[in-house]
């Protein structure tokens, strides 16, 4: 090697050396991450299927001229994790109703946890309302559904999901689930004299991840 290649043979050394070992470093991440994304194709987690099993309202009153609604619900939602060889962890999970698009209840925290492969998870909550402002529009085609003892609410629960494969667990994932409720009067069973609606099917719920 002449001096104009390399004026300090111990300094080419040392480069050669760096260059090796950053090669080295970065054909292992690049293996690591081609692995991850393999595993992660044949895998390829399916979406938790959601129920809403049941839906109960005890209280559903809207103050008269004010447009404020005050509502008492129980729901019951069940997932199950499709998947054969990928687990869950439900990290934050809340559940409200929602009625033509506009919320008619605060947010209810589920329990969090895992979920293995195949299991079923079953949640069971209350929901609230108080004094809720609704839309003018939305108060009179409330008070007519109820006049006409049917009633279309969406029970709704959104959080946030990780995957676990093997020892590795994926980053957070954004978890929205949306059931619709169909409610029908039951009369005798509601707060004082107001009557209360029941669900009347087992409702599928569409998920997004």
């Amino acid at each position: 090697m002449s001096a104009k290649d390399c004026g300090n043979h111990g300094h080419c050394q040392r480069r050669k050396l760096c260059r090796r070992l950053f090669a080295a470093v970065l054909t292992f991440i690049i293996v690591v991450l081609v692995v991850i994304l393999v595993v992660w194709l044949v895998l390829r987690p399916s979406k938790p299927k959601f129920y809403l099993k049941d839906t109960s309202i005890f209280q559903l009153n809207l103050t008269a001229g004010a447009n404020l609604l005050t509502a008492v619900m129980q729901v019951t939602l069940a997932s199950r994790n499709l998947n054969d060889r990928v687990g869950i962890y439900y990290d934050e999970l809340d559940a409200f109703a929602a009625y033509k698009g506009q919320r008619i209840t605060a947010s209810t925290a589920l329990p969090t946890g895992y979920q293995g492969h195949d299991d079923v998870v079953v949640w069971s909550a209350y929901l609230y309302g108080a004094a809720v402002a609704v839309a003018p529009y939305l108060a009179v085609s409330l008070n007519q559904d109820r006049e006409a003892g049917l009633l279309l609410v969406y029970i709704k629960a959104e959080g946030r999901l990780r995957w676990k494969v093997g020892t590795w667990i994926s980053g957070h994932y954004h978890l929205q689930a949306n059931c619709p409720a169909f409610l029908a009067i039951d009369n005798g069973k509601g707060s004082g004299s107001a009557p209360s609606f029941h669900l009347q099917r087992i409702s599928s719920c569409s998920v997004d991840v």
